[in-house]
């Protein structure tokens, strides 16, 4: 059995145990303990989340895991010597350390990101720059993996993460159970963008808003126009007026060559 360490910092996002799902499920999925989770904080006990709820921890012991997690917040993170001692301890002891959204922040403060291509939340990722200059930042990705060093970006990049460790660890059959029974996608690849164009389209109305939504849920798919135009229960000629007179743009830009295209100039551009 593999253990897990996930350290949690006072103020973290309880969204950030949709990670600990993913190990959940695959041991769910496998039908025996793949994975066992220890959630860790400096002195034990209770730890607030940012939503108010309280979590039960275990003090920090033992730093050798299969994979240390440590989780972020809201905020940048400024961790206690305790916590950076711990880290710089399970980097020398695990077979791998990683951490979500803002828990880059404490990987940095010891010492192990300098040098190391990462990642972070989108709205952190400068910060993280300024403060620690000797960090490669890649503010435009899902997760990065460099060595034994993992970094995702916030929020639900934690699941893509998760995933892609199972992935590693015990081959894409069992991490593609474990989406489905998520109901989340089969987890996105660390080399996506945190952004997505459709996410900054919108429309007034519901049928222009039911063609953007359809458009979502079929990224993958050769999407013509006319497609879209039936799913919005439109002609070919009223869709495409209606599309530029809510958003401004070109249907057509909804096709997947054409995010696939955008995507790609934007890794182009990404120091």
């Amino acid at each position: 059995m593999q253990r897990i360490g996930f350290v949690l910092l006072p103020d973290f996002q309880v969204l950030y145990f949709a990670a600990l799902s993913v190990f959940e499920f695959a041991n769910i999925s496998a039908g025996k303990q793949l994975y066992g989770i220890e959630l860790l904080s400096e002195s034990g006990g209770m730890v607030r989340s940012s939503l108010g709820t309280m979590t039960a921890t275990m003090p920090f012991g033992d730093p050798t895991f299969d994979t240390l997690l440590v989780s972020g917040g809201t905020a940048s993170v400024t961790a206690s010597p305790a916590v950076v001692d711990f880290v710089q301890r399970g980097y020398r002891a695990s077979r791998r350390v990683a951490s979500i959204c803002t828990g880059a922040f404490v990987l940095a403060q010891a010492g192990i990101l300098d040098g190391k291509r990462v990642t972070t939340h989108w709205i952190a990722a400068s910060e993280l720059k300024e403060r620690f200059p000797l960090v490669k930042m890649q503010p435009d990705r899902i997760f990065i993996i460099d060595g034994s060093i993992w970094t995702s970006a916030g929020m639900t990049a934690c699941i893509d993460l998760a995933l892609a460790m199972v992935e590693q660890d015990y081959g894409a059959d069992l991490a593609r159970s474990i989406a489905q029974k998520l109901v989340v996608n089969h987890r996105r690849g660390g080399g996506r963008s945190q952004h997505s164009e459709l996410l900054k389209m919108d429309a007034k109305s519901d049928q222009i808003q039911t063609a953007l939504d359809y458009a979502r849920r079929n990224l993958k798919s050769q999407l013509s126009v006319q497609e879209l135009a039936d799913a919005a229960c439109l002609s070919l000629r009223q869709f495409s007026r209606a599309f530029r007179a809510e958003t401004g743009q070109s249907p057509a830009l909804l096709s997947p060559h054409h995010l696939q295209a955008t995507s790609a100039k934007a890794k182009r551009q990404t120091p």
